[in-house]
């Protein structure tokens, strides 16, 4: 088969079909792996779930990245940074975004400054 001599509608027909195959192919070999490693297992006298822990989840039932929304696609998440700490409890803190929590409301409420707990 010549590539160069199809048009875009054939190219991207052919495209899907190879997509296809390949997820086809996939999918038994992967089902056919489980079935052995479930023998194996078997011939040892436990089962599959006994030695990874839990069942593992299909690959269909996984949504690929591209199909999460955005937020999972496009946006890092930042590491969380300590501004402020709890005035009572040093192990507890806030890092300035989101929701205030009740402690510091509490500390407002007070009439106190938010910036006297500043890390």
């Amino acid at each position: 088969m010549e590539l160069g001599t199809l048009s875009l509608t054939e190219l991207r027909r052919l495209q899907s079909r190879v997509e296809a195959e390949i997820r086809r192919r996939s999918d038994s070999a992967r089902r056919d792996l489980l079935k052995k490693m479930q023998k194996m297992a078997a011939d040892e006298g436990l089962s599959l779930s006994d030695l990874i822990g839990s069942a593992p989840v299909p690959a269909t039932e996984k949504k690929p990245a591209a199909k999460r929304g955005r937020a999972a696609a496009g946006k890092k998440k930042e590491a969380p940074t300590v501004k402020y700490r709890h005035p009572e409890t040093p192990g507890v803190g806030w890092s300035g975004r989101g929701r205030k929590p009740q402690w510091a409301l509490d500390w407002i409420a007070q009439g106190k400054s938010i910036e006297e707990l500043a890390v």
